[in-house]
């Protein structure tokens, strides 16, 4: 499957944020990418280039593709409850994102290889599909032979620092618990989930 794997550092420095974590290059560089960087003169945005430009802005961010992204849209659009908020459910429900969450990857990237090749259980059982919906009382667990793998042991060391209010983790047997899907409030991505709405409803 297509993933945008060129440098990250750019594509942060287009949205003027560090959408993909802590990025020192992103630091000194806190301008547009291109040949004349911040003396560049941009025309102003148009509402449409407004609304694409947050839509593009979400799927770097989860790392998905357009048709992923366009189909979870439509089956936010088919719940109860308001729209944008439920398609920042949907994408903070995915497995590579709660694994991301949980501390056991230090990137969504990470998390998507470690769901992929199989280092991953729900409730007991091996699942290698990054995109898999968690329900509420789900167990997300690292696999009893990956338990070991420095990638793994050097994240959660790293990422300890504090947990997500819609998760549990149990360091001792290396399993969380999605307890349930995050109120809007409590996702921390900067994403303007109206603008999205509105862009698929033209």
């Amino acid at each position: 499957m297509a993933r945008y794997r060129g440098p990250k550092t750019k594509i942060a420095r287009k949205f003027g944020e560090p959408i993909y974590g802590t990025d020192k290059s992103f630091e000194k560089k806190n301008y547009p990418p291109g040949f004349h960087g911040m003396n560049k003169r941009r025309r102003k945005a148009s509402e449409y280039g407004i609304q694409l430009k947050e839509k593009q802005k979400a799927k770097y961010t989860y790392g998905i593709l357009e048709k992923q992204f366009r189909n979870l849209f439509e089956k936010a659009s088919r719940s109860k409850g308001i729209t944008g908020e439920m398609l920042l459910q949907l994408l903070e429900s995915r497995l590579d994102n709660v694994v991301y969450r949980l501390g056991i990857a230090n990137s969504r990237d990470g998390s998507r290889q470690l769901v992929s090749h199989r280092h991953i259980t729900v409730n007991g059982e091996i699942v290698s599909i990054p995109s898999y919906t968690l329900k509420a009382g789900d167990i997300v667990g690292v696999r009893e032979k990956s338990k070991s793998m420095v990638v793994i042991t050097d994240a959660l060391e790293s990422n300890r620092a504090g947990l997500f209010s819609w998760l549990e983790w149990d360091g001792k047997e290396m399993k969380g618990k999605f307890l349930n899907r995050p109120e809007r409030e409590e996702i921390p991505e900067n994403i303007k989930e109206q603008l999205i709405v509105e862009l698929y409803s033209k």
